[in-house]
């Protein structure tokens, strides 16, 4: 942890104080692309460039993500620098993935000089309406900063916002002319989080509902985790021996070899599991807002009331009772709502003992499946997850491609080795490369692989450029080729039957592309070529792509197909 920064004794510019400021809550990497409206702050780095990094990226859309992921793994704001107008729209997709995954975050944009405000001055934009904080914005607060005096109180109350309640994504405007004024102002202490703990009297209303259930189900997701609250998530399963599933994308919460482990609550769900929990006489959700993916399309659970009980427990208040009209809302941290869970005494024996181990009987028999020729993508994930470190860090972006990373890549949980999966609720394409370059520099001695679609990858696979330059090592890219947008190309089968449009793909050469960048490559037709090119990328200690031929009809086979299927059957159940 960065020790904290006294107060300084002479003015210097706005910029170094806001590098300061971040220094003193506890950053040590910032994301971005540089601009002329924060030259300043620049300047910042370099004076502080043995305390803190900045990473310059290749376009602020991967900057974003690579924050956003920061954020994530971190559980402390991500930090990303853009400039004003075109740097900002194009930083907007990180914001928005941070604002629906609620990730801390702090985006700096560089805003025209004061004096050319309000006249459409070159990339003047006003960012508390494009912006717009709300339940439906890209940002938990937009604000501006005219007074370089009050900049360290504008930073604080940004890592508070961005931390409190629901965690998300803060903008801050930085006017250009602001930045070079001089300033003695001291930075503020390092922001500690108020956290909310249930009430004694939810908490008896909690076990009084467990007592009389007997088809009790556990949906834990959401953010804000750490080690000690999902150690004591699963004691409390164990001790009330109870089935977990975990939200959409939110799978390394819950150790997936556990045996009270049920599977993922999102897009291709096991049909076992869809029946199990529309089956559920109460469903006990512990951190997930119950979004579009993870209800099924609000069909799993019926909006606005479900025909299960429903106990919600959120961090934020303003997300209980939006969409559901629970048995029982609890506004609570997760560190202190597993804690309290934790407390509740079980009884000596439960009616749904058999159930909880069928539960994870089902979610063991739907990791196994038929071979497919030539090129088997569930081979491919348990040889990656095989020869891997436990520790490995996963990322992907958006695709039918993911169906199989979510499907057969078992999770350990966050309190075993941090944050083991970075994958956006928000559905961003394009999230993964940057996500992966991300971690692999703020954790180095940590192996990361990126699992991403043609289309995927060519939206920030430019990020390849960003790990060269800033010598990350231990980055493996797992290029999924199947020449189409198979997701689209999935939905266009189903709703307009051999209508193909727009949705086939041409593809440069990958492999000369990532060896282009300095990269290793190899290119991998059938499954038998994978473990040895796998095993040879993470032998070699350098980043590796590896690009994996598929015909386009294979991944709409299995993964994907699956997630229609068990919706149909849940719309039914």
């Amino acid at each position: 942890m960065t020790a904290p920064i006294t107060a300084p004794t002479a003015a210097r510019l706005a910029g170094h104080a806001l590098v300061e400021a971040l220094l003193a809550q506890g950053i040590d990497t910032a994301f971005g692309v540089p601009g002329e409206s924060f030259l300043a702050v620049l300047d910042g780095f370099h004076e502080h460039r043995n305390r803190i990094r900045f990473i310059a990226c290749r376009q602020e859309g991967g900057a974003a993500f690579m924050a956003e992921a920061q954020g994530k793994l971190t559980g402390r704001p991500g930090i990303c620098f853009v400039t004003r107008g075109p740097g900002a729209a194009n930083a907007s997709i990180g914001l928005h993935t941070a604002f629906q995954d609620s990730t801390p975050m702090v985006l700096f944009i560089g805003q025209v000089t004061s004096d050319q405000r309000d006249r459409e001055a070159f990339q003047e934009i006003d960012y508390r309406h494009m912006f717009g904080p709300g339940t439906l914005g890209m940002a938990k607060w937009v604000g501006e900063v005219a007074d370089a005096d009050r900049l360290p109180e504008y930073v604080a109350r940004a890592f508070h916002t961005a931390l409190q309640g629901r965690p998300g994504p803060v903008v801050l405007v930085l006017p250009e002319d602001m930045l070079t004024q001089m300033t003695a102002a001291p930075v503020l202490p390092r922001v500690q989080v108020a956290q909310a703990w249930p009430a004694p009297g939810a908490l008896r209303d909690i076990r009084r509902l467990l007592m009389q259930a007997q088809r009790p189900f556990v949906i834990a997701g959401g953010s804000g985790w750490d080690a000690a609250s999902c150690q004591a998530l699963q004691r409390f399963a164990e001790g009330w021996n109870l089935p977990v599933g975990c939200a959409f994308r939110r799978q390394d919460l819950f150790d997936n070899r556990h045996p009270n482990y049920a599977g993922d609550v999102g897009i291709a769900i096991n049909p076992a599991l869809a029946q199990r929990i529309a089956a559920a006489d109460l469903i006990l959700c512990v951190g997930a807002r119950l979004g579009e993916m993870t209800t099924g399309g609000y069909s799993l659970l019926a909006a606005p009331q479900a025909k299960q009980k429903l106990i919600h427990i959120h961090a934020g208040a303003e997300e209980l009772g939006r969409v559901y009209a629970a048995d029982l809302l609890v506004q609570s941290a997760m560190a202190c709502a597993a804690k309290a869970l934790e407390s509740l005494a079980p009884p000596v024996n439960v009616p749904w003992a058999a159930a909880t181990a069928q539960a994870s009987a089902d979610y063991q028999a739907n990791l196994v499946a038929p071979l497919i020729d030539p090129l088997d993508m569930a081979v491919v994930v348990k040889t990656v997850q095989r020869l891997a470190p436990r520790n490995a860090v996963f990322t992907n972006g958006a695709g039918n491609f993911a169906g199989w990373l979510h499907r057969y890549c078992q999770y350990p949980s966050l309190a075993e080795h941090g944050r083991t999966q970075l994958a956006p609720t928000s559905g961003a394409m394009g999230y993964g490369v940057p996500a992966a370059v991300a971690a692999a520099l703020l954790y180095p001695d940590r192996t990361v692989i990126n699992f991403a679609g043609d289309g995927d990858f060519l939206m920030t696979g430019q990020e390849l450029a960003t790990a060269t330059g800033h010598k990350a090592k231990k980055l493996i890219v797992i290029l999924v080729d199947n020449g189409t947008y198979g997701t689209i190309r999935m939905h266009q089968e189903r709703e307009y039957p051999g209508r193909v449009s727009g949705s086939d793909l041409f593809s440069p050469d990958f492999a000369a592309l990532a060896a282009a960048y300095g990269w290793r490559s190899a290119v991998i037709a059938i499954t038998a070529d994978f473990e040895p090119a796998f095993a040879a990328a993470l032998a070699s200690g350098q980043p590796t792509l590896l690009h994996l031929k598929l015909a386009a009809d294979v991944s709409n086979t299995r993964s994907t197909l699956t997630a229609v299927r068990a919706t149909a059957l849940a719309r039914r159940t």
